[in-house]
């Protein structure tokens, strides 16, 4: 997978090249502050734990601004960063845009997805139209899966 940079919260610059884990998470999420969003990064950072056990980094990923991030990660007490996409360049690198229904409306939207890239910069797994109940226990299923 090429490299990209995209900012993100703590004033850095998100590298996908040059991670020093053995796995890196990406999750993708619509939007900070909505109820779906909010479980699944606190599923994330409650498990947080056991992804650094498996020596993997989470990242979460949405189009919010990283003044929203920032207020986001800190209202949940998030052990890990969040990378803002606002031009979506990377949601459509991996693309999660879609168009999705919302109360009778068509709405262009950030699909729920997930993606475990290795060391080496490859793409490993990926879970798309993610229900939020147990998906993160399916990803340390499939960490804990790995030889």
């Amino acid at each position: 997978m090429a490299n990209f940079s995209a900012p993100m919260t703590g004033e850095q610059t998100f590298e996908l090249n040059g991670r020093p884990a053995r796995y890196t998470v990406l999750y993708f999420y619509p939007k900070d502050n909505t109820p779906g969003c909010t479980t699944e990064a606190m599923n994330f950072r409650d498990r947080y734990d056991e992804f650094k056990a498996l020596d993997t980094a989470i990242y979460g990923i949405s189009r919010d601004s990283l003044r929203s991030h920032e207020g986001f990660k800190t209202k949940l007490g998030l052990p890990f960063d969040l990378i803002s996409d606002a031009d979506e360049a990377v949601c459509n690198r991996f693309d999660v845009m879609k168009m999705k229904n919302m109360y009778g409306k068509k709405v262009r939207g950030v699909e729920r997805s997930t993606f475990v890239i290795d060391a080496d910069g490859r793409l490993v797994k990926e879970w798309r139209g993610v229900k939020v109940n147990d998906h993160v226990q399916e990803v340390l299923d499939f960490l804990n899966s790995q030889p």
